[in-house]
């Protein structure tokens, strides 16, 4: 059975799943929370990201996925440049400062510039600094590489995880609808 490219399927299929399956389906793969961040003319910018996955080890490359809707994905793609902090399990405000939509969020926030250009956030667990190698748009979001230009470990706690649309690994099995 022959495949369409991605770019020429339609929009959606009467058998595809719902929005909805496919957040309680998919919400059973634990994954790392980031938040993305970037520095342009009109200062820090930055957003909370879950999807996050290392690509290639040489050259080293990573991937993130970004809302081309969003505020912030824009200006950074224009920056041509980021840094992913990854959170600690404790970093909560953190994650919800920048998954907000509302409110300047780096306000009242202590960071430091990288020697990239790029807000590095405090106390994080990693953050990798890239330049964007290339964006490729998927349904509402654009898939970002990065071409890695320096890891920086910054301690050794236990990671964020967000399960099952909670953070932590003890959420309770979301609900099967029939």
């Amino acid at each position: 059975m022959a495949t369409e490219p991605a770019g020429n399927m339609p929009a959606a299929h009467p058998d595809a799943p719902s929005p909805d399956e496919m957040r309680r389906a998919l919400g059973q793969f634990a994954s790392g929370v980031t938040v993305v961040t970037g520095l342009d003319a009109e200062g820090p910018v930055g957003f909370t990201c879950q999807s996050f996955a290392s690509v290639s080890l040489e050259p080293p490359l990573i991937l993130f996925c970004a809302d081309h809707r969003g505020r912030a994905w824009p200006r950074i793609r224009r920056s041509g440049r980021f840094t992913i902090n990854v959170l600690r399990e404790d970093q909560t405000d953190l994650c919800a400062r920048f998954g907000s939509s509302r409110g300047a969020k780096f306000d009242g926030l202590t960071w430091e510039p990288s020697r990239w250009s790029t807000p590095s956030l405090p106390g994080v667990l990693v953050r990798v600094h890239a330049d964007v190698q290339s964006v490729h748009t998927a349904g509402d979001h654009d898939v970002v590489i990065g071409r890695v230009r320096e890891l920086e470990s910054v301690c050794e706690e236990r990671p964020m995880v967000f399960f099952r649309g909670s953070f932590g690994l003890g959420a309770a099995p979301l609900p099967v609808r029939a």
